[in-house]
Protein backbone atom coordinates (compact mmCIF):
# COMPACT_ATOMS: atom_id res chain seq x y z
CA UNK A 1 0.00 0.00 0.00
CA UNK A 2 1.11 3.30 -1.29
CA UNK A 3 1.74 6.12 1.70
CA UNK A 4 0.63 9.77 1.02
CA UNK A 5 1.98 12.90 1.86
CA UNK A 6 -1.16 12.82 4.40
CA UNK A 7 0.10 9.62 6.10
CA UNK A 8 3.49 11.32 6.83
CA UNK A 9 1.90 14.74 8.17
CA UNK A 10 -0.18 13.13 10.38
CA UNK A 11 2.61 10.32 11.31
CA UNK A 12 4.75 13.67 12.06
CA UNK A 13 2.30 15.74 14.08
CA UNK A 14 1.61 12.43 16.14
CA UNK A 15 5.16 12.17 16.86
CA UNK A 16 5.74 15.43 17.58
CA UNK A 17 2.49 15.73 20.34
CA UNK A 18 4.24 12.60 22.13
CA UNK A 19 7.29 14.23 22.16
CA UNK A 20 5.73 17.40 23.80
CA UNK A 21 4.06 15.53 26.23
CA UNK A 22 7.33 12.86 27.00
CA UNK A 23 9.76 15.08 26.85
CA UNK A 24 9.03 17.19 30.00
CA UNK A 25 8.12 13.91 32.18
CA UNK A 26 11.64 12.49 30.87
CA UNK A 27 13.33 15.68 31.63
CA UNK A 28 12.14 15.49 35.48
CA UNK A 29 12.72 11.48 35.85
CA UNK A 30 16.31 12.74 34.79
CA UNK A 31 16.50 15.46 37.39
CA UNK A 32 15.79 13.02 40.39
CA UNK A 33 18.74 11.13 39.90
CA UNK A 34 21.28 13.86 38.54
CA UNK A 35 24.25 15.25 40.94
CA UNK A 36 23.43 18.50 40.01
CA UNK A 37 20.24 19.63 38.47
CA UNK A 38 21.27 22.80 37.30
CA UNK A 39 24.85 21.81 35.37
CA UNK A 40 22.43 18.66 34.23
CA UNK A 41 23.96 14.80 33.07
CA UNK A 42 27.15 16.33 32.78
CA UNK A 43 27.54 16.79 36.87
CA UNK A 44 27.05 12.70 37.04
CA UNK A 45 24.20 10.45 37.83
CA UNK A 46 23.03 9.15 41.77
CA UNK A 47 20.64 7.68 43.44
CA UNK A 48 21.01 9.93 46.82
CA UNK A 49 17.90 11.80 45.89
CA UNK A 50 15.67 8.90 45.98
CA UNK A 51 16.84 7.24 49.03
CA UNK A 52 16.92 10.67 50.48
CA UNK A 53 13.20 10.88 49.20
CA UNK A 54 12.54 7.71 50.90
CA UNK A 55 13.74 8.12 54.13
CA UNK A 56 11.99 11.46 54.61
CA UNK A 57 8.39 10.91 53.05
CA UNK A 58 8.10 6.97 52.66
CA UNK A 59 4.97 7.59 55.27
CA UNK A 60 3.43 9.56 53.18
CA UNK A 61 3.87 7.36 49.80
CA UNK A 62 2.54 4.60 52.06
CA UNK A 63 -0.31 7.03 53.35
CA UNK A 64 -1.13 7.63 49.34
CA UNK A 65 -1.49 3.76 48.42
CA UNK A 66 -3.44 3.17 51.53
CA UNK A 67 -6.07 5.96 50.82
CA UNK A 68 -6.40 5.47 47.03
CA UNK A 69 -6.70 1.55 48.10
CA UNK A 70 -9.12 2.15 50.80
CA UNK A 71 -11.14 4.70 48.01
CA UNK A 72 -11.49 1.94 45.80
CA UNK A 73 -13.29 -0.35 48.18
CA UNK A 74 -15.33 1.95 49.16
CA UNK A 75 -16.53 3.27 45.81
CA UNK A 76 -17.24 -0.69 44.34
CA UNK A 77 -19.07 -1.16 47.69
CA UNK A 78 -21.18 2.06 47.39
CA UNK A 79 -20.56 2.79 43.17
CA UNK A 80 -22.05 -0.63 41.54
CA UNK A 81 -25.19 -0.83 43.67
CA UNK A 82 -26.05 2.80 43.06
CA UNK A 83 -25.35 2.19 39.18
CA UNK A 84 -27.54 -0.48 39.43
CA UNK A 85 -30.47 1.21 40.92
CA UNK A 86 -29.77 4.16 38.44
CA UNK A 87 -30.43 2.03 35.75
CA UNK A 88 -32.84 -0.09 36.60
CA UNK A 89 -34.80 1.95 38.46
CA UNK A 90 -35.01 5.29 36.11
CA UNK A 91 -37.05 7.96 37.01
CA UNK A 92 -37.06 11.21 37.48
CA UNK A 93 -35.99 11.80 41.08
CA UNK A 94 -32.92 9.17 39.89
CA UNK A 95 -31.95 11.61 37.54
CA UNK A 96 -32.25 14.19 40.10
CA UNK A 97 -29.88 12.21 42.25
CA UNK A 98 -27.35 11.74 39.32
CA UNK A 99 -27.11 15.17 38.80
CA UNK A 100 -26.52 15.73 42.26
CA UNK A 101 -23.71 12.70 42.95
CA UNK A 102 -21.79 14.42 39.62
CA UNK A 103 -21.73 17.92 41.86
CA UNK A 104 -18.44 17.06 43.51
CA UNK A 105 -16.79 16.82 40.19
CA UNK A 106 -18.17 20.02 38.72
CA UNK A 107 -17.45 22.57 41.39
CA UNK A 108 -13.37 23.09 42.63
CA UNK A 109 -11.69 20.41 45.00
CA UNK A 110 -10.99 23.95 47.70
CA UNK A 111 -14.78 24.47 47.42
CA UNK A 112 -15.59 20.98 48.12
CA UNK A 113 -12.66 20.41 51.13
CA UNK A 114 -13.85 23.66 52.38
CA UNK A 115 -17.46 22.51 52.57
CA UNK A 116 -15.96 19.24 54.41
CA UNK A 117 -13.99 21.45 56.91
CA UNK A 118 -17.14 24.03 58.15
CA UNK A 119 -19.48 20.60 58.46
CA UNK A 120 -17.17 17.97 59.88
CA UNK A 121 -13.56 19.89 60.78
CA UNK A 122 -14.81 20.69 64.40
CA UNK A 123 -14.78 16.81 64.94
CA UNK A 124 -11.25 16.14 65.94
CA UNK A 125 -10.63 12.68 65.92
CA UNK A 126 -12.15 12.43 62.73
CA UNK A 127 -10.50 15.58 61.35
CA UNK A 128 -7.06 15.24 62.17
CA UNK A 129 -7.42 11.13 61.07
CA UNK A 130 -6.64 9.68 57.42
CA UNK A 131 -10.37 9.09 57.38
CA UNK A 132 -10.84 13.17 56.23
CA UNK A 133 -8.97 12.73 53.18
CA UNK A 134 -10.73 9.41 51.96
CA UNK A 135 -13.84 11.37 52.87
CA UNK A 136 -13.03 13.88 50.10
CA UNK A 137 -11.22 11.36 47.81
CA UNK A 138 -14.84 9.06 48.00
CA UNK A 139 -17.12 12.30 47.45
CA UNK A 140 -14.60 13.35 44.10
CA UNK A 141 -14.12 10.14 42.52
CA UNK A 142 -17.32 8.17 43.58
CA UNK A 143 -19.28 9.94 40.40
CA UNK A 144 -16.52 8.18 38.03
CA UNK A 145 -17.32 4.82 39.74
CA UNK A 146 -21.12 5.17 38.80
CA UNK A 147 -20.66 6.82 35.46
CA UNK A 148 -18.17 4.31 34.31
CA UNK A 149 -20.41 1.47 35.56
CA UNK A 150 -23.72 2.63 34.71
CA UNK A 151 -22.63 2.83 30.94
CA UNK A 152 -21.91 -0.86 30.75
CA UNK A 153 -25.24 -1.84 33.36
CA UNK A 154 -27.30 0.62 30.15
CA UNK A 155 -25.71 -1.19 27.54
CA UNK A 156 -26.78 -4.60 29.01
CA UNK A 157 -30.25 -6.06 28.70
CA UNK A 158 -30.52 -6.53 32.57
CA UNK A 159 -34.10 -7.12 32.57
CA UNK A 160 -33.83 -10.43 30.28
CA UNK A 161 -30.95 -11.81 32.12
CA UNK A 162 -32.38 -11.49 35.44
CA UNK A 163 -35.63 -12.62 34.60
CA UNK A 164 -33.89 -15.71 33.27
CA UNK A 165 -31.91 -16.19 36.30
CA UNK A 166 -34.92 -15.70 37.91
CA UNK A 167 -36.43 -18.98 36.00
CA UNK A 168 -34.08 -20.96 37.25
CA UNK A 169 -34.42 -20.49 40.62
CA UNK A 170 -31.88 -18.07 41.21
CA UNK A 171 -32.72 -14.88 44.24
CA UNK A 172 -32.15 -11.28 43.93
CA UNK A 173 -28.41 -11.31 45.45
CA UNK A 174 -27.59 -14.67 43.65
CA UNK A 175 -28.86 -12.52 40.45
CA UNK A 176 -26.88 -9.19 41.08
CA UNK A 177 -23.67 -10.72 41.97
CA UNK A 178 -23.77 -14.02 39.71
CA UNK A 179 -24.90 -12.77 36.35
CA UNK A 180 -25.19 -8.17 36.81
CA UNK A 181 -21.35 -8.09 38.36
CA UNK A 182 -19.87 -10.19 36.28
CA UNK A 183 -21.54 -8.90 33.16
CA UNK A 184 -20.34 -5.08 33.97
CA UNK A 185 -16.77 -5.92 34.76
CA UNK A 186 -15.88 -3.49 31.99
CA UNK A 187 -17.09 -1.05 33.77
CA UNK A 188 -16.25 -1.67 37.09
CA UNK A 189 -12.90 -2.33 36.16
CA UNK A 190 -12.78 1.12 34.25
CA UNK A 191 -14.01 2.84 37.12
CA UNK A 192 -11.36 1.33 39.56
CA UNK A 193 -8.93 2.20 37.10
CA UNK A 194 -10.17 6.30 37.28
CA UNK A 195 -10.47 5.42 41.26
CA UNK A 196 -6.92 4.94 41.75
CA UNK A 197 -5.47 7.40 39.57
CA UNK A 198 -7.64 10.34 40.55
CA UNK A 199 -6.86 9.37 44.17
CA UNK A 200 -3.16 9.53 44.11
CA UNK A 201 -2.84 12.38 42.30
CA UNK A 202 -5.74 14.08 43.47
CA UNK A 203 -4.24 17.29 44.99
CA UNK A 204 -6.11 20.89 45.82
CA UNK A 205 -8.56 18.90 47.70
CA UNK A 206 -5.68 17.02 49.74
CA UNK A 207 -4.28 20.40 50.11
CA UNK A 208 -6.86 21.39 52.41
CA UNK A 209 -7.81 18.91 54.13
CA UNK A 210 -4.36 17.32 55.20
CA UNK A 211 -2.70 17.83 58.74
CA UNK A 212 1.47 17.45 59.30
CA UNK A 213 0.20 13.83 60.24
CA UNK A 214 -1.98 13.16 57.16
CA UNK A 215 0.15 14.66 54.22
CA UNK A 216 -0.20 12.87 51.20
CA UNK A 217 2.22 12.18 48.07
CA UNK A 218 1.21 15.14 45.96
CA UNK A 219 1.16 17.48 49.09
CA UNK A 220 4.83 16.33 49.99
CA UNK A 221 5.62 17.00 45.86
CA UNK A 222 4.39 20.60 46.05
CA UNK A 223 6.44 20.74 49.40
CA UNK A 224 9.34 20.00 47.53
CA UNK A 225 9.20 21.63 44.76
CA UNK A 226 8.39 25.48 46.82
CA UNK A 227 11.12 24.54 48.91
CA UNK A 228 13.35 24.96 45.68
CA UNK A 229 14.82 21.04 45.89
CA UNK A 230 14.04 20.71 42.45
CA UNK A 231 16.23 17.23 42.93
CA UNK A 232 14.23 16.09 45.35
CA UNK A 233 10.54 16.84 43.98
CA UNK A 234 12.06 15.05 40.95
CA UNK A 235 13.46 12.33 42.70
CA UNK A 236 9.68 12.25 44.23
CA UNK A 237 8.16 11.89 40.83
CA UNK A 238 9.81 9.22 39.89
CA UNK A 239 9.10 7.13 43.07
CA UNK A 240 5.26 8.01 42.29
CA UNK A 241 5.68 6.42 38.48
CA UNK A 242 7.26 3.23 40.12
CA UNK A 243 4.74 2.63 42.17
CA UNK A 244 1.98 3.76 40.55
CA UNK A 245 2.56 2.34 36.53
CA UNK A 246 2.61 -1.50 37.73
CA UNK A 247 -0.32 -1.10 39.30
CA UNK A 248 -2.38 1.00 36.33
CA UNK A 249 -0.67 -1.42 33.66
CA UNK A 250 -2.40 -4.73 36.06
CA UNK A 251 -5.50 -3.13 36.49
CA UNK A 252 -5.63 -2.19 32.46
CA UNK A 253 -4.68 -5.67 31.64
CA UNK A 254 -7.89 -6.96 33.88
CA UNK A 255 -9.97 -4.39 32.11
CA UNK A 256 -8.32 -5.63 28.66
CA UNK A 257 -9.62 -9.33 29.76
CA UNK A 258 -13.11 -8.40 30.94
CA UNK A 259 -13.46 -6.93 27.85
CA UNK A 260 -12.28 -9.79 25.67
CA UNK A 261 -14.57 -12.03 27.61
CA UNK A 262 -17.42 -9.48 27.42
CA UNK A 263 -17.13 -10.57 23.30
CA UNK A 264 -16.43 -14.06 23.44
CA UNK A 265 -19.78 -14.44 25.24
CA UNK A 266 -21.65 -11.67 23.00
CA UNK A 267 -20.12 -13.98 20.07
CA UNK A 268 -21.47 -17.19 21.24
CA UNK A 269 -24.81 -15.40 21.74
CA UNK A 270 -25.21 -14.50 18.41
CA UNK A 271 -24.08 -18.01 17.54
CA UNK A 272 -26.53 -19.59 19.05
Amino acid sequence: MRRDWKFYSQLGLTIVLCLFIVVPVVMSALAGVTVNVFKGLSSGLTLRWIFEVWDLYAQSILLSLGIAMACLVVTLVAGVPLAYVLVRRPSRMMRLFEELLTLPVAIPGLALALALLITYGGVSGYRSSWLFILTGHVLFTLPFMVRSVAAVMAAMDMKMLEEGAASLGAGFWRRFFGVIVPNAKPGILAGALMVVTLSIGEFNLTWMLHTPLTKTLPVGLADAYASMRLEIGSAYTLIFFVLIMPLLIAMQALANRGSRASRRIDTAEDTL
